[in-house]
């Protein structure tokens, strides 16, 4: 990399930086504020435990409750899923997988895919904004190299390069929700490039919600079984546990459909890069 390339390079980081955060004069109170929220809701999560709930035996466990909470409060269900989904995304916490396949199962996969993109875009704007603010600095040290590694493709063409991380999971979700307004992504365009980019993905993974209960049913009755080997003296040993592994739920199928996607939002990029390469060839 040549000295001048790198001073650019640099140029264009600050540029970016400077741009994409509030201006110096803004109040302090203003600066902060972002984080200060970000940082309490995350000490409430942790400090009652509900971080632990984002489990797929929990939900085998709590499902009758569950159930019977959504069929006698379905709107305040709704809504409360919808909260939780934008609270887990804006503070980076992992389960979005999960919650959306809880989703499924709780709504049906169509209902649920509908609110979850929008609670999942709503959560990614926020963190957005977030990067926008004071805060900014300390997420692009977090990101480190990662950063660096998304700079050329955000350059080249932001909009269809988001929509191909959304698509296909290569890097961390929460590291996609940054990169852009670090590098300074418009938030118009980030909204688009995210809500377009996880339908595929979220509808796949309420689709395989939607199944669920089977699958739990079927748990159920293989831990009853096992409790009632054990009380009867037959199961001495054997430990009873009412397991589910979200592996088994995901196929290779669907994550190869997801990757077909995401590679054909890169195809503008493609494109434009062979044109370059053309057009250079052509002046020499």
């Amino acid at each position: 990399m040549g000295f001048a390339r790198l001073m650019g390079f640099h140029a264009r980081r600050s540029v970016n930086m400077t741009d994409s955060a509030l201006p110096a004069t803004a109040p302090a109170w203003r600066r902060w504020l972002p984080l200060v929220v970000l940082a309490a809701v995350l000490a409430l999560v942790v400090w009652q435990g509900w971080h632990r709930y984002l489990t797929l035996e929990f939900i085998a466990a709590e499902r009758d409750a569950l159930m019977a909470f959504v069929a006698g409060r379905y709107v305040t269900a709704l809504l409360v899923y919808m909260l939780v989904y934008v609270a887990v995304v804006a503070l980076s916490l992992p389960g979005g997988a999960l919650l959306t396949i809880t989703g499924g199962f709780l709504f049906g996969w169509a209902l649920a895919g509908t609110i979850t993109v929008i609670a999942a875009t709503l959560g990614a704007v926020a963190v957005f904004l977030i990067a926008r603010t004071a805060f900014g600095e300390s997420l692009a040290a977090r990101a480190g190299a990662w950063l660096d590694r998304l700079r050329a493709g955000f350059q080249e063409d932001a909009l269809h390069y988001l929509l191909f991380l959304r698509l296909v999971p290569v890097v961390p979700f929460w590291l996609a929700n940054l990169a852009p307004a670090l590098l300074g992504m418009k938030l118009g365009q980030y909204s688009l490039a995210t809500f377009i980019g996880i339908i595929p993905g979220t509808y796949a993974f309420a689709v395989i919600g939607s199944g669920l209960d089977s699958i739990i049913t079927r748990q159920q009755q293989i831990f009853a079984d096992c409790l009632q080997r054990q009380q009867a003296g037959a199961g001495t040993g054997e430990v009873c546990q009412l397991r589910l592994d979200t592996g088994a739920l995901i196929t290779p199928e669907m994550l190869a459909a997801l990757a077909a996607l995401g590679f054909i939002a890169l195809m503008p990029v493609a494109i434009k890069k062979w044109r370059r390469a053309s057009k250079g060839k052509d002046m020499l």
